[in-house]
Order: C-alpha cells, then sequence, then structure tokens
C-alpha cells in the first residue's frame, strides 16, 4: 500500500488493508525539489421592483458569507488562509507548485520540498532561532555549515545581509504569522536555482505577496552559499525522518478511513499533503487550505518516537475528509443558525462564534476524534484456549478496559463541550449509531444534520459552564480568543438580525480615517439589501470590491451582484455570469462561495415565491374578530 512508486490513489475511501512496508530511495546527486512518499492509495430600477422579497432572498447566505473575515491560505501558526484560495481545480497551474499531481501520482502524500528547505535555511541564517534546542539534529548541522560558509565569503556575507535587512523590514510580531508568510510564498516556487513562483502575483496567497520580494535576495544567497549542496548532502537525514513518520502516520490515515467507511476511490483533484521540514520550530505547525488542497508543513523534534504531532495530522485529514461533506448540505445551515447564541460566551474565536458551518465541522470532529480514541493500556488478547477460566477472565478484562476507555471517551466529550464545542456530545451519540448500523459518514451525515432538534442543542448549550481558555485548532492556533468589537461586533449584530447597530458601527468605522473601510462598507451593502433598497446594495458591493483585499468578501461581494442583476427586470444575465465568474476567480477557500458561485452560472438565480394562502374555509367566513356578532347572538330576540 504504501511503496515507493508514484502509482498511487487517493485515502478519501478506504476499506481496511495489509500495510508494506516502504523504502525511502536516497539518490545522488539529487536535482528535484519535492521528496514524494505515497501515504495510501486513494483515488434597476428595476431593480426596485420586489425589493423586499429580493432582500431576503439574498440574504438566504448572509450568515455563512459574513464570516467573511477568514483567510483561507493560512497557517496553522495563523489562520486558516480556513482554514485562502479558491483556484480552478480544473487547471493545475493555478494550484501551489507543491500540491500539484504528478502524472500517476498520490493525493495523500508525505513529502519533503528543496524550496521550503531553502526558505527555511534563510531565516535560520536571519537569526530565526526558535527551538533550536528541540529540533532534529539535522538543523543545527546546516546552520553549522551555513555558518562556514559564511565566514569564508565576504559576497555570501553581503548577501546574507541584504536578505536580513529584507527579512527584519518584514517582520510580524506574531512569530508564527512571521515564519507563515515565507512558508506559504515557497509553497508556490519552482526547484532552485529558478525559485520563481508557478502563478502570477495576483494569484499567490495575500501573506505570500507581502514578501514576494524577498525571491531576487534568496536566490543571491542560495547562489553564494551553496545551498543546493547542503540540500543534497543532508537528504539521508530528511529522508530518515520521513520514513519515522510514514508508517505512524499510514496507520492514522487508514484507521480513520476504515472507521469512518470512506471507500477506495480514484483521484478526485484534491490533495492532502504533509511536508517536513527540520529547519522551523517542532512547536509549529503551519496548516492552510489552497482551494480543495490540504498542505501540512511540520517540523521533527529530536524525540527517540515519532517526531511529529500524528494526531495533528489526523485532525486536519478529518477537515479533509469531513468538511465537503458538511459544506454541501448549505440548505441545513440557516436552522443551525440559533446554535451560535450558545457559544457567544465560550472562549472561541470569533470566527466560530458566527460560522455554523464552522462550529458544526469542527464539533463532528472533535466527536469522531473522542470515538476513536483509546486509552493507553493495552487491550487484552483474547485467549487461544477455550477453557472456561480463560474466557471468563478474558471477559472480564475486556469489560473492565470497554468501561475504562469508554469513561476516557465521555470525559474528553465534556472538556471539549466546556470548550466551547457544544455539538460534540450530540455528534459522539449519533456516530455510536452510525457504528451500529456498520454505515459510513457519508451514508450518515445528512440524517446526523438534518435530523438534529436545535433548540434543544441550543438550550444544552447555554446551560455549559465554559472554561476560560480553548486548545488551539492545529488550523488556527496562532488566532487566541479577542475580545469582540469593532466590525466583528457589527457583523455578530447584523448575524442576530440587529441591523440598526451594525449600520451605526460600520458608519464609525467608515468616518475613521484608520477604520477597516473594506468590510464597513461590505456590511452597509447587506444592510441595504436587507432594507430593500437594491440599487444602493449594488453601488455599496461595487466600493467593497474597490475597497477590499479580503478573498472571501471580494467573493461574496461579486456573488451578491450577480443575483442583483439576475433579479432585475428584464435580468441582466450576462454581467450576472461574469460576476459569478469573479467569484470564482477569487481565491476563497470555503466550499460554499464555489457552490453558490457554480449555481449561479448553471441558472439564473431565482427569487423564492410568496405562499399563497388559501381562501378561508367556510367556518370562518363570518368571523367577527371584535366578537361583538357572537355577543349579539346571545341577546333575546327584540319584543314584537
Amino acid at each position: 500500500m504504501c511503496s515507493a512508486s508514484p502509482n498511487h490513489t487517493s485515502p478519501n475511501d478506504l476499506p481496511a488493508r495489509t500495510l508494506k512496508s516502504h523504502t525511502f530511495p536516497v539518490r545522488f546527486p539529487y536535482t528535484g525539489n519535492v521528496s514524494r512518499t505515497p501515504i495510501v492509495p486513494r483515488k434597476p430600477s428595476p431593480l426596485s421592483l420586489r425589493a423586499a422579497l429580493l432582500s431576503a432572498a439574498l440574504l438566504l447566505s448572509l450568515r455563512t458569507a459574513s464570516s467573511a473575515q477568514t483567510v483561507s491560505s493560512s497557517s496553522s501558526s495563523s489562520t486558516p488562509d480556513a482554514p485562502s484560495s479558491q483556484p480552478d481545480q480544473s487547471n493545475p497551474a493555478t494550484r501551489p507548485r507543491a500540491a500539484q499531481i504528478e502524472q500517476g501520482g498520490a493525493a495523500v502524500t508525505l513529502e519533503s520540498s528543496e524550496p521550503l528547505f531553502e526558505m527555511a535555511a534563510a531565516l535560520n541564517a536571519c537569526g530565526y532561532d526558535a527551538d533550536l534546542d528541540k529540533s532534529a539534529p539535522v538543523r543545527l548541522e546546516v546552520r553549522t555549515e551555513l555558518n562556514a560558509a559564511l565566514a569564508a565569503s565576504e559576497p555570501a556575507r553581503e548577501s546574507r545581509d541584504a536578505l536580513c535587512a529584507y527579512i527584519a523590514a518584514h517582520h510580524l510580531n506574531d512569530s508564527a504569522l512571521n515564519v507563515g508568510q515565507y512558508v506559504s510564498l515557497s509553497l508556490y516556487l519552482s526547484p532552485p536555482p529558478e525559485l520563481t513562483p508557478n502563478v502570477d502575483e495576483t494569484e499567490l496567497p495575500p501573506q505570500a505577496t507581502q514578501v514576494v520580494n524577498v525571491l531576487p535576495l534568496l536566490r543571491a544567497f542560495a547562489a553564494d552559499v551553496e545551498l543546493h549542496f547542503l540540500w543534497v548532502h543532508h537528504r539521508p537525514e530528511y529522508e530518515a525522518l520521513l520514513a519515522r513518520v510514514h508508517d505512524p502516520m499510514t496507520q492514522a490515515i487508514l484507521s480513520t478511513n476504515i472507521y469512518l467507511h470512506q471507500p477506495v476511490s480514484s483521484y478526485d483533484g484534491r490533495r492532502f499533503l504533509v511536508l517536513l521540514e527540520p529547519m522551523l520550530s517542532p512547536a509549529l505547525t503551519n496548516a492552510r487550505i489552497y482551494g480543495t488542497d490540504y498542505i501540512i508543513v511540520m517540523s521533527p523534534d529530536n524525540s527517540p518516537g515519532v517526531p511529529v504531532p500524528i494526531a495533528q495530522i489526523r485532525h486536519i485529514y478529518l477537515h479533509y475528509v469531513v468538511e465537503p461533506m458538511v459544506y454541501s448540505r448549505g440548505t441545513a445551515m440557516e436552522r443551525i443558525q440559533p446554535i451560535l447564541r450558545g457559544v457567544q460566551d465560550a472562549p472561541l474565536e470569533f470566527f466560530y462564534k458566527s460560522d455554523a458551518p464552522a462550529l458544526l465541522t469542527e464539533c463532528l470532529i472533535k466527536a469522531i476524534e473522542a470515538r476513536m480514541y483509546l486509552v493507553d493500556s493495552p487491550a487484552p488478547e483474547k485467549p487461544k484456549s477455550k477453557e472456561r477460566v480463560d474466557t471468563d477472565q478474558y471477559a472480564a478484562q475486556k469489560d473492565l478496559y470497554d468501561r475504562e476507555t469508554a469513561l476516557a471517551r465521555q470525559k474528553l466529550v465534556d472538556l471539549d463541550e466546556r470548550q466551547g464545542w457544544v455539538l460534540t456530545g450530540y455528534f459522539y451519540q449519533t456516530l455510536q449509531v452510525m457504528e451500529h448500523n456498520g454505515d459510513g459518514l457519508r451514508d450518515e451525515i445528512a440524517p446526523m444534520i438534518y435530523g438534529m432538534d436545535v433548540e434543544r442543542e441550543r438550550r444544552h448549550a447555554e446551560e455549559i459552564v465554559f472554561v476560560k481558555e480553548v486548545t488551539p485548532d492545529p488550523l488556527r492556533p496562532s488566532a487566541p480568543p479577542r475580545r469582540i468589537a469593532g466590525m466583528d461586533l457589527a457583523e455578530l449584530d447584523l448575524m442576530k438580525g440587529n441591523p440598526v447597530d451594525a449600520l451605526d458601527i460600520a458608519e464609525q468605522a467608515m468616518a475613521d480615517p484608520k477604520g477597516d473601510h473594506a468590510r464597513a462598507q461590505y456590511v452597509i451593502a447587506r444592510i441595504d439589501l436587507m432594507q430593500g433598497d437594491p440599487e444602493k446594495a449594488m453601488h455599496g458591493f461595487q466600493q467593497t470590491l474597490a475597497l477590499s483585499k479580503d478573498p472571501r468578501t471580494l467573493a461574496w461581494s461579486h456573488i451578491y451582484l450577480g443575483r442583483l442583476y439576475d433579479s432585475m427586470n428584464p435580468p441582466d444575465r450576462d454581467h450576472a455570469v461574469s460576476e459569478y465568474n469573479q467569484a470564482l476567480a477569487v481565491r476563497d477557500s470555503l466550499p460554499d462561495t464555489k457552490k453558490a458561485a457554480e449555481s449561479g452560472i448553471k441558472k439564473p438565480f431565482a427569487l423564492p415565491l410568496r405562499e399563497n394562502k388559501p381562501p378561508p374555509t367556510g367556518d370562518d367566513k363570518d368571523f367577527d374578530p371584535t366578537g361583538k356578532s357572537q355577543k349579539d347572538s346571545y341577546k333575546p330576540p327584540a319584543p314584537n
């Protein structure tokens, strides 16, 4: 199953199979940039007409779209940039180079990357020392050889100084975000010595564009210190680290697929890629989502066991598997919105307090992890003999083990809910039904979501006593819970159906020269739509496009404009399709954007029809709401 051959399929759906041993090849001289190790085979004023109905219909997706500030190409050290871009998956050239599939390549791989190595080595040469004492030994070896090369060459020192001056000028206070911007850029680079982006600069993730001008300096530095030679020289250490991670990661992916009953399928255009780079801090996991590609950059530590946290890999892999299933059921998300009222006091990031699909997804993943959790003590082995005493002893030991495991799992669920993942208990119970039925998550997720008693779960959430801090999500670890203020508060007011306060906050932001004018204009445009002024809303969305650089805000502004054009009388279909296509061109990672835009291209946005109330029945036709006629009927007849 795990061979050095490039023939693999996608891991999205796997039955139980026998794991084969894997040998990592070492080739010299090494001329490629990526070592690919397959993990699992897988497979107007017409606009003023119908304004009230239009505003209600167009805002059906308001709550999902209003979580507009998620950056999809993120660093697990930062926000998921989930969680970035929404590249056209039919065109591989728009993807990060690291995520591009070679012919016959696997969708789930464990790799190393020379452009990433050179970028990380440059950061180390410029004073990046984070967790050096905890890193794999190869990091110190490379640094020592770098220092020797610098000491022996004046041109190398000059190129290093120029490089370090640039890095210092673009330093971010958050260490994870600071490193993340260079990691993000390196994923798009061609092999040395070119080190050029494989996409146009305008198509790079936002954080990568902030440091793209480092590339000429990096190329000069890499040539002067002969970084390629260092890469080739230390490939055996990289291969050895890959080998230590390979089997545990494979087992984690396999066990997850077996539990979820994911069948084997051919490659479907999605990637789950784990890159190991020991030149970075072991405490830092950079996880990012580019369109449908999930990429994790991890740094091995110097421990004797598995050098990376496999649990984090499995957690992000669960995002890879679960998110498409959740986001494909957008019609169910509106009814789940009330759950958000129950987590407003939880120590969660605002993203989860304002985005029902994101909260639901994380809760489902937490529940899956709890159902798969095993206590540290080994499970009792079934006796080979059928002696009564042996079978009774085994039954007693197995019962004790099962009760310990169930108790430990329930403790995990309770902790998850106290941290704010309030639907974990619900999904924990429904997953038990899935196990009993023998079905997979793909079959059971619809009844899980549509069968939820939302009001009951909301009341349950409001009764939970939350902890003060929450364990960071690997996809968003550098974004700690923050006080909701400014435009976040305006978004929350809008989500709660309080446009007056939302408008007040947005107008204050517009009046402030340093305010977030793009988000404020986006909020105002949606309020105009809610209040039945589509012409004003259209102008507001156009202003948003001129002000914003956030991919999600841009994409949904285009979608709203497309729906407005579709709703004109007569409809302006050409302009509508153009807006939907522009929404697809904007790099936003969440599936609801792509689905809404593609739906608009496929057919015009249609306003829902008003319900025609049936005519009053004969029983009620003479009903007098004042009650006067009923009272008069009890009066005695007038005397003759």
